[in-house]
């Protein structure tokens, strides 16, 4: 499991699988979130604007990214 540190209080979703190298792009962040490929904490999120917090965990194809702060 990655870790992504955080420099603020949250990173937005889409900002934290571009910064673990889960996608190549925001777009193709924008994309896998909205198409329901994406998990935080066991659960589909579908709003790339979700705010991570520190202990929340990303998943997607397998991959999963801890939210540390």
């Amino acid at each position: 499991m990655d870790i992504i540190n955080l420099r603020e209080e949250f990173i937005k979703l889409g900002q934290a699988i571009k910064a673990a190298n889960l996608v190549g792009s925001g777009v193709e962040a924008k994309m896998v979130i909205q198409d329901g490929l994406v998990k935080v904490n066991d659960e589909v999120e579908t709003r790339r604007g979700r705010k991570l917090y520190d202990g929340d965990i990303v998943e997607f194809e397998g991959e999963q990214v801890m939210i540390k702060k």
